[in-house]
C-alpha cells in the first residue's frame, strides 16, 4: 500500500524559504520516480520537479534555480527546498510517486500515486 504524507507547508513572507517533506511508506521506493507538484484552486496541477532512482532531476523551467528536489533513501523521504518565495507560489503542494524508473519532465500524468498535499501561502 503506497502512502505519501507531505509536511512543511506554512505561511511565509515573500523572499522567504520553506522545505517541504514527503514521507513515503508501504514499500521500497528506492527505484521509484518521485516528484513535486502544486495546484491552485481552479487551475491545472502543475509539475515542479522530479527525481529518479539514479538521482537525475527534472525541473519545470519556471522554477528552475529557486526550487531543489532531493531524497533521503534511508528515511524514505522526499524534499523540496523552496527559496525566494513569491506570492504566486501560494498553492497546495503535492508529492507523487511512480514505479517507473525515470521521467523526462514533471508531468502529472506520469505519476500514479499522490499524497494529500500541504498548503504553502506566501504574502
Amino acid at each position: 500500500h503506497v502512502q505519501l504524507v507531505e509536511s512543511g507547508g506554512d505561511s511565509v513572507q515573500a523572499g522567504g524559504s520553506l522545505r517541504l517533506s514527503c514521507a513515503a511508506s508501504g514499500r521500497n521506493y528506492v527505484k521509484w520516480c518521485m516528484g513535486w507538484f502544486r495546484q491552485v484552486p481552479g487551475k491545472e496541477r502543475e509539475g515542479l520537479a522530479t527525481l529518479d532512482w539514479r538521482g537525475i532531476t527534472a525541473y519545470a523551467d519556471s522554477e528552475k534555480g529557486r526550487f531543489t528536489i532531493s531524497k533521503d533513501n534511508t528515511k524514505n523521504t522526499l524534499y523540496l527546498q523552496m527559496n525566494s518565495l513569491k506570492p504566486e507560489d501560494t498553492a497546495m503542494y503535492y508529492c507523487a510517486a511512480d514505479p517507473r524508473e525515470w521521467v523526462v519532465a514533471p508531468e502529472k500524468t506520469l505519476f500514479a500515486h499522490w499524497g494529500q498535499g500541504t498548503q504553502v501561502t506566501v504574502s
